[in-house]
């Protein structure tokens, strides 16, 4: 009998190195708001994407001319070009560009797993092109929450359910007990995704803000087919598979 691939969860960056495997896919997730934010920004044209995990290494990029988006708390930081909102992205202005990224979550998720594999970028703006290539590869898979400060947090989990769901209908994985107990996560919250998207903590955070617009944005389905995917220290937009 053919051994079937799995699909694994890691609930935090903290927890990534007793999930690492040498030959899986790391898919690396921060619905509100890094890695959204990042597929919106492939989309709409930028080049490149350095993400670092600390404001001062984002810091000495600003000063060596770059185009530097710092977030820290869900805000913006001052003197910087963007945050982490995906709205500030769609601009002509990064058309060709190489810009810098850092965040709370997103940008440690990814340092934590940039020695894996490979490590690609996943979101609901890009679920359906995402779960397309991960099944192409017959790979092992990993899904990595960026969660909030190395805790759980409900939009990546629930991220993690919904891709967990698509790659077991294709009938070539299994499913460690984090990637199932994510599953029914998921289709609980399909029975009510208003009420649990309420009850996410960093929701409730961002509409403190007045950052309703992008909690919205950020769980609509397929907006676009990019892949950023990190090759060395950049972000790059895959070409092997679109």
């Amino acid at each position: 009998m053919e051994k079937k691939l799995t699909v694994d969860v890691c609930l935090s960056p903290y927890m990534y190195p007793v999930h690492h495997k040498d030959d899986a896919i790391v898919v690396v997730i921060d619905i509100l708001r890094a890695t959204t934010a990042m597929c919106t920004a492939f989309h709409h044209g930028v080049e490149k994407m350095i993400p670092v995990a600390t404001v001062e290494e984002a810091t000495q990029y600003k000063q060596q001319g770059f185009m530097v988006g710092a977030e820290r708390n869900g805000i913006a930081l001052e003197g910087f070009d963007f945050g982490n909102s995906p709205f500030s992205y769609m601009t002509d202005k990064i058309k060709g560009k190489t810009i810098v990224i850092s965040t709370t979550n997103g940008t440690q998720a990814i340092e934590a797993a940039k020695n894996a594999h490979q490590v690609v970028i996943g979101a609901f703006t890009n679920i359906s092109a995402l779960c397309d290539y991960l099944v192409s590869e017959n790979r092992s898979i990993l899904l990595l929450c960026s969660g909030w400060k190395n805790r759980f947090n409900w939009e990546d989990s629930v991220f993690a359910g919904a891709v967990t769901q698509r790659l077991l209908a294709e009938g070539l994985f299994k499913t460690s007990d984090a990637a199932t107990a994510m599953l029914f996560l998921y289709e609980q919250s399909q029975k009510n995704q208003i009420k649990f998207i309420r009850n996410s903590s960093h929701a409730e955070r961002l509409a403190a803000m007045g950052l309703k617009k992008d909690i919205k944005y950020c769980f609509q389905l397929d907006k676009t087919t990019v892949i950023p995917v990190l090759e060395g220290k950049y972000l790059v937009k895959l070409s092997s598979y679109f």
